[in-house]
């Protein structure tokens, strides 16, 4: 609730009806500035509200003193103050008379958590060393919190002494750090640390020491190229690798299998300078795997990984049946092997016996499916089958029997041969060459020549003028194979004429003729040319 106004004296109440004073201008220097809160509003009586038709301001100034210290002196009994006070000369001595709200203190921020260190650098390895430096590299923290990661910073310490020495004066943002200036021959101890707002973060150090000094080379594994792939060989054969490799001073050589050391019972290792020998007399399966060698000289090592594949002859198949039995057919299934002779299966073979005889036969061979169909089985046989899995190595010396049998039933089928309808070649004479006219010198044999086809075989005459030839000792006729011929031997000139061939059979005939000049020589005499 507002509170009671207190009285107010007589001057006061003159004082209000004078006229108001005017504001002072906003530059005016005689008056300080109000405080930033104004304090709360409080119910007025009418008649201490200034009039509008105010007094002057001397006039005013002048029973201000009165009043305030009427004011004054009234404020303590009544335990008012948020009373406004009556205008005065000067706003800087009523301030006083008005109490100013009680502010509540601000409630103190919660502060925020405290930043979290990164967790350590990781793969802190050496990249480089030489006779006064060592040149590291490594990898970001897993973890770098909230804040992020400030940088690193790179520590050393001699060998048996306990100080630790930082390397760089500054956080270093990158992961490669050069440490420089060193003593030749010294031994360090290295680590490195990762900082962020946090703090420091558990350091990153080197597994050994590293020496402060040139290496003239570096260690690196010259590896076969036949290595750099699977090397397969047979259960029983001998195993003898030899890998080169170089560094100086002496590397130290290791070896490990699947990522542990070697049998010294089953694997001797020969080293040299210059390489290293594996050696495995006789070869089991148990020594497949990764073997992997390290040469390593001081803090730098180079590895390499060869891959050894031991082999041997596959198991037969885990089992066999027979589906189905139809006609002269059988159809059977059967499932892989369960030992692959630690290859891949590249196929199967069938074979099928004869329960009279007992024999097997091979019906398939290098057969990549895992189910099949047996055919042309003879009639009323029984028969057995069997299958072996086969790998790059060979066949499996066992095989997986049927334990049922197949039974070719005997049926009433009747065969009939097909019938084919013979082809007719039945064909009248025709000549393929006819004869062709000739000229024939007296005294000189001739031959005219022709060529027929029939069927059945054509029976052939030779005619001179019409006139059949027949069996005069004058002439020779053959006919051999369709090609007819007529030797005229030594002809005069009386066997000049049409020669006439003829050919028939039962389904025709055919002629053919050609013109014979028979020419006489005329030698003249000597005496009759003169």
């Amino acid at each position: 609730m507002p509170a009671k106004p207190a009285p107010i004296k007589k001057s006061a109440k003159k004082a209000a009806e004078k006229p108001a004073e005017p504001e002072p201008a906003p530059d005016a220097p005689t008056a300080e500035a109000p405080p930033a809160e104004a304090p709360p509003t409080v119910a007025v009586p009418a008649e201490t509200v200034p009039s509008v038709d105010a007094p002057e301001p001397e006039a005013a100034a002048a029973e201000a003193p009165v009043v305030e210290e009427g004011a004054a002196a009234e404020a303590p009994a009544t335990g008012h103050t948020e009373e406004a006070a009556p205008p005065t000369d000067t706003p800087a001595e009523a301030a006083p008379a008005e109490a100013a709200p009680v502010e509540e203190p601000p409630k103190p921020r919660t502060p925020p958590p405290p930043a979290v260190p990164t967790s350590a650098p990781q793969s802190l390895t050496v990249e480089d060393v030489n006779d006064t430096s060592v040149t590291l590299k490594w990898r970001s923290p897993e973890t770098t919190g909230d804040s992020g990661l400030n940088g690193y910073t790179v520590e050393y310490c001699k060998e048996g002494s306990s100080e630790w020495v930082v390397a760089n004066t500054e956080l270093t943002v990158s992961n490669r750090f050069v440490i420089k200036d060193l003593t030749t021959g010294d031994m360090l101890n290295i680590r490195v640390v990762a900082v962020n707002a946090g703090g420091c973060s558990e350091p990153a150090t080197l597994a050994e020491s590293v020496p402060v000094r040139e290496i003239v080379d570096r260690p690196k594994i010259r590896m076969p190229r036949f290595l750099r792939s699977r090397y397969i060989k047979q259960v029983g054969e001998q195993i003898n690798l030899v890998i080169p490799f170089c560094g100086k001073p002496k590397p130290v050589i290791s070896w490990t299998k699947d990522g542990q050391p070697l049998d010294t019972k089953k694997v001797n290792i020969r080293n040299s300078d210059k390489d290293s020998i594996l050696f495995i007399r006789k070869a089991e399966r148990e020594d497949s795997g990764n073997y992997e060698i390290s040469v390593k000289v001081d803090s730098f090592e180079d590895k390499a990984i060869i891959i050894i594949q031991i082999v041997d002859l596959p198991g037969p198949p885990a089992s066999v049946k027979m589906v189905d039995t139809w006609g002269f057919n059988a159809a059977l299934e059967w499932t892989p092997p369960k030992d692959n002779g630690n290859t891949e299966i590249t196929g199967y073979t069938i074979q099928k016996a004869d329960k009279k005889t007992g024999e097997w036969f091979t019906v398939l061979e290098h057969y990549h499916r895992l189910n099949a169909t047996v055919s042309d089985l003879i009639m009323g046989n029984v028969y057995t089958f069997r299958i072996f899995a086969e790998n790059k190595v060979g066949i499996s010396e066992a095989a997986a029997v049927t334990k049922e049998v197949a039974h070719i039933q005997k049926t009433g089928i009747v065969y009939k041969p097909p019938e084919y309808k013979e082809h007719d070649y039945s064909e009248a004479p025709k000549f393929t060459a006819a004869l062709n006219d000739r000229a024939a010198t007296v005294g000189y044999t001739t031959k005219l020549l022709c060529a027929v086809r029939g069927s059945p075989k054509p029976k052939i005459e030779w005619l001179k003028n019409q006139m059949i030839i027949g069996d005069d000792p004058k002439y020779r006729q053959i006919n051999n194979q369709g090609v007819c011929s007529l030797e005229i031997r030594k002809p005069c000139s009386f066997d000049g004429g049409v020669y006439t061939c003829r050919a028939k059979n039962a389904l025709g005939e055919a002629t053919v003729a050609c013109k014979l000049e028979v020419k006489q020589v005329i030698i003249q005499d000597d005496k009759e040319k003169k």
